[in-house]
């Protein structure tokens, strides 16, 4: 081999030693300090011998196996969001509003990163801000819960620490640690609050009409001792100027009634106008204290009409939905028996016409027995049914019993008979003859059976009967 050749080779080795430091070089990753790397895949496993579903590292770098292993950077930018939450219903059942900001962030505890990476991998930041605000929403309503709106209100330090530790627990279960919590203002719709404000406003102001009016009293007694003070010194030296000026005691009595009445009417101007004060403090608190009343008066009634009105509202909704449901149930089953009774009919109806045309079917066979001819399968029918006929006809007189007959002759009719004779003819013909019903079913009595009994002469019978009735004795 001569030197072009090794050289060949050695460059051919140099280049893929190359080749291969850089694509080792480029498989090693650094962690920025404002982000999480999260490298998953074939990543071992952790304490317990299960495998892991991803390692995280927040800072320094970490070399990625090509194929098995790959990677990607959890943001740990703060997340600022506004949570505005209204109508929240605090521990006295008043509802609140309570807008607040919450900062949250992606924790970089050890094991608060590994849920991060199992469940906000590839999230943008809005919607982890999202998820986050949920569950702050979640979290803050349990806490008012269970809170009175004067402890919310007055000890805003409690209530942010409670905030704090609940949303930071549920927080941490998807990978997020809070920041800060910022509550700007409490707020209530029935006025609560600020009833709770203009009471103590209220009792400031009473309080220092109080002490106004106290520190008036303190002055208007200090100045009555010192006029009781001064009278006294007036009198013993009055005393001392009578016991040597007896000449001037007119004078001096005059003086001294003067000055008493003038000293009365200051004392009784002061005291109206202390009472006067003290009427006017006792005004403004009588006001205060009504204007409270009324506040409270409408904490009440809204208290009211929110445990018996809108229960009532449930209840009769709920009324409503019953009576609904219990007239589906009858409409329903009125639709059923409806349908039940349709059906029997319909197979009733079915019935019926399947027996016309039974019948129909056995007419139709029995005209094309008698040869097509439908009178003849008409009388056929009847021949068949006239023995019942004339046992119907011979049942109605079957039953008569004839004692006895008394008749009157008044002797022969125009047509040549007696009356004995009319009434006995009567009597048989009060029977139809065969050959008569058969004329009514439409037919003729073959002559095999005899003729017509309505051409026989049947004098000659009536008249052996007329004779024979003669010959009985007649009875009136």
């Amino acid at each position: 081999m001569d030197n072009f050749g090794i050289l060949v080779i050695i460059c051919v080795v140099v280049v893929i030693l190359f080749a291969t430091l850089l694509a080792i070089l480029s498989r090693y990753r650094k962690c920025p300090s404002d982000k999480i790397l999260v490298i998953y895949g074939k990543v071992g496993a952790d304490q317990f011998g299960q495998p892991r579903s991803a390692r995280c590292i927040h800072g320094g770098a970490a070399f990625i196996v090509p194929v098995i292993q790959s990677y990607q950077y959890l943001d740990l930018t703060p997340i600022s969001m506004n949570v505005d939450l209204k109508n929240a219903l605090s521990k006295q059942n008043i509802r609140i509003n309570v807008p607040s900001r919450f900062t949250v962030g992606i924790s970089t505890e050890p094991g608060v990163m590994q849920n991060a990476a199992e469940r906000l991998l590839g999230l943008k930041l809005v919607e982890i801000q999202e998820l986050a605000k949920d569950i702050v929403f979640g979290q803050l309503r349990l806490i008012i819960a269970t809170m009175d709106i004067e402890e919310i209100n007055s000890d805003r330090e409690k209530f942010t620490q409670a905030v704090a530790k609940n949303v930071e627990i549920e927080l941490k279960k998807i990978g997020l640690r809070l920041i800060n919590v910022n509550v700007t203002d409490i707020t209530d719709e029935s006025g609560y609050l600020n009833a709770l404000g203009k009471e103590a406003a209220a009792k400031a102001v009473n309080d220092a009409k109080k002490s106004v009016a106290e520190q008036n009293r303190d002055g208007e007694i200090g100045q009555a001792n010192a006029q009781q003070e001064q009278r006294v010194q007036v009198a013993a030296a009055n005393a001392a100027a009578i016991e040597g000026e007896n000449n001037a005691r007119v004078a001096v009595a005059q003086s001294e009634a003067v000055r008493r009445e003038r000293e009365a009417e200051t004392l009784r101007q002061a005291t109206a106008a202390e009472a006067v004060q003290a009427a006017k403090a006792k005004q403004e608190a009588y006001v205060a204290q009504q204007e409270a009343e009324h506040q409270r008066a409408a904490l009440e009634k809204a208290t009211q009409h929110a445990d018996v009105i809108v229960k009532a509202e449930i209840a009769k909704e709920q009324a409503e939905i019953d009576a609904e449901a219990e007239a589906e149930v009858i409409r329903r089953k009125a639709r059923g028996e409806a349908d039940a009774i349709f059906a029997k009919m319909e197979a009733e109806a079915k019935g019926q016409q399947e027996i016309l045309v039974r019948q129909a079917e056995g007419m139709r066979h029995i005209v094309e027995a008698a040869g097509g001819d439908a009178d003849s399968a008409v009388k056929l029918l009847i021949a068949e049914k006239l023995e019942d006929l004339v046992a119907i006809q011979v049942e109605a007189i079957k039953n008569i019993k004839i004692d006895k007959i008394t008749v009157w002759d008044s002797g022969q009719n125009a047509d040549g008979q007696n009356s004995t004779a009319g009434f006995i003819s009567g009597m048989m013909k009060a029977v139809p003859p065969l050959n008569e019903l058969f004329k009514q079913a439409g037919m003729e009595l073959p002559e095999l059976l005899g003729k017509d009994l309505t051409e026989v002469d049947t004098t000659t019978n009536e008249e052996a009967i007329v004779v024979e009735a003669e010959a009985e004795p007649t009875e009136e």
